[in-house]
Formats: structure tokens, C-alpha cells, sequence
């Protein structure tokens, strides 16, 4: 009996022993194998690591995507290759955008120029019409003025009720800076009645000087041309020198016409 349990004793503590030595063992593995932030911040503290260890370089191997694995070496360079296409194709993007600019610069200062010589409320859209007929991306441009026609009769230009154009334009006329994108067919309708059908995306900027104006609208037959991320620093320039003048073409129409139709005292 005492024999038995003083075997159960000792078989108890080397089981003790064992499970000792392998809480040692696994306590020494994890002190022997750093985790992967320790590494990372190794290699951080230390950017000379591998200046010192070259043969390392080609004895790590790094998955690719191509299934094959390649040397660090190998793949900062690959780095460096992929961070300088992306350099190249944003300074492309860059040079792009500032050949837009001297393009949009060229021609609002053509328009802004030939609206100085303008003597009548027609000259504006023709004018307009004129500047904008040549680019390959804008296909339709209008002026559209509120108030009553019969207040302008001797005039083409686009005239509409405000009260009309607040149910077919709504929020549209609410804006202080051009609204750009894809329209509803009934806002197209109001906005270039002949060419509704054919237009794919529109920028509208609001004309006021006080009140609101009117609206000068550029169409694009392209859906995507014209859209809400795009800037539109070059047409407000436009849209707030159209509105400077306005008032006084205004004024002088109505009262070339008034004038017109006052009976001569000679007659």
C-alpha cells in the first residue's frame, strides 16, 4: 500500500517535472523568436541593418504576384519602379490640367475682351455663341434672361418668366456657383428647348448683380464632361462679368424701345 503510493507520488511529480520543462521551453522559444512588431520596430531603429548584412538581401525571398518569389533586392527595386510610374502618370496629370487651364485662360480673356465691345443684349449671345463654337467639347451655349419678353421685343435673346423658370429649374436657381452634371429632361427643356435631346450634361451659372439675372448654360453631347467635381473657376469669371453688364443693356433695350415707339413730334 505505501509502495503503491509513494509510486503515485513520484509518477505525480515528474509530471510536475515534465510540464516545468515545457513552460521553460516554451517561454525560451518565445524569447528566442521576437514577434513581428518587434521586428518592424528593429528594422525602423535600425535603416543601416541590411547596409551591414548585404547577404541577407539575396537570401530572403518575397511572394510576387506572379507566384514566383523574388530577392528583397528585387523587390525594392520593383518598388521604386512602381513609385515612379505613379510619380510620372500624376506629373502627366499635372501638365495635363495646366494645358487645360492656359486653354480656358486664353479663351475667357478672347470672350471677356469681345463682351467690352457689346452694345446690345443680342451681341452678348453672339458673342458667346462665337467664342465657344470651336471647342470640341462644349456642342450648345445660351443666355437666358428672366423678366417679360414684351418688355424686350426688339431682342432674340432667350427671355422666360422667373416664376417659370423656378418650377422647371428649382434648387438650380438657389445656387451662387455653377451647377454641373446630368439634368432632368425637363430642366433640359427650359435650359436649351431646341437641342434638349441632344444634350448629355450641362453647366448652368446663375447671372446676378443683386437680383438673379439670368443664367448662362454651356451643354456637352458627352454625359461625362460636365460633372459635379469639376471645377469652374473660368466660367464664373465669365458669368460674373456678363452680370456687370447686364443692368445697363437691360435698361438701354427698354428704352431704345420706348423710344422707338413714341410718335415723333415732327410727324
Amino acid at each position: 500500500m505505501q509502495n503503491h503510493q509513494g509510486r503515485k507520488a513520484n509518477s505525480n511529480s515528474d509530471v510536475t517535472m515534465i510540464k516545468k520543462i515545457e513552460d521553460q521551453t516554451t517561454t525560451e522559444a518565445s524569447l528566442a523568436q521576437p514577434t513581428e512588431e518587434q521586428v518592424i520596430a528593429f528594422l525602423r531603429k535600425n535603416p543601416e541593418f541590411f547596409a551591414s548584412n548585404e547577404y541577407l538581401l539575396s537570401e530572403l525571398k518575397i511572394p510576387h504576384a506572379s507566384g514566383a518569389a523574388i530577392s528583397l533586392g528585387e523587390r525594392q527595386v520593383q518598388v521604386f519602379r512602381e513609385h515612379r510610374d505613379e510619380l510620372k502618370y500624376k506629373l502627366n496629370e499635372l501638365i495635363s490640367v495646366a494645358r487645360e487651364n492656359d486653354a480656358h485662360f486664353e479663351k475667357s480673356k478672347r470672350l471677356l475682351l469681345n463682351l467690352l465691345e457689346v452694345k446690345s443684349l443680342d451681341e452678348i449671345e453672339m458673342v458667346v455663341n462665337e467664342v465657344f463654337k470651336n471647342d470640341l467639347k462644349i456642342d450648345f451655349s445660351s443666355i437666358i434672361l428672366f423678366g417679360k419678353s414684351s418688355d424686350y421685343p426688339a431682342s432674340d435673346i432667350k427671355i422666360i418668366e422667373l416664376a417659370y423658370a423656378k418650377q422647371h429649374l428649382g434648387a438650380i436657381l438657389d445656387q451662387t456657383h455653377a451647377s454641373c452634371g446630368r439634368f432632368s429632361e425637363k430642366q433640359l427643356k427650359c435650359l436649351f428647348p431646341n437641342d434638349a435631346a441632344k444634350v448629355g450634361s450641362v453647366a448652368v451659372i446663375p447671372l446676378r448683380h443683386g437680383d438673379l439675372l439670368g443664367l448662362f448654360c454651356l451643354g456637352s453631347e458627352d454625359p461625362a464632361h460636365f460633372d459635379s467635381s469639376m471645377g469652374s473657376l473660368f466660367l464664373s469669371y465669365i458669368s460674373d462679368f456678363i452680370s456687370r453688364i447686364l443692368p445697363n443693356l437691360l435698361l438701354s433695350s427698354k428704352q431704345q424701345y420706348r423710344n422707338d415707339n413714341i410718335p415723333s413730334l415732327l410727324e
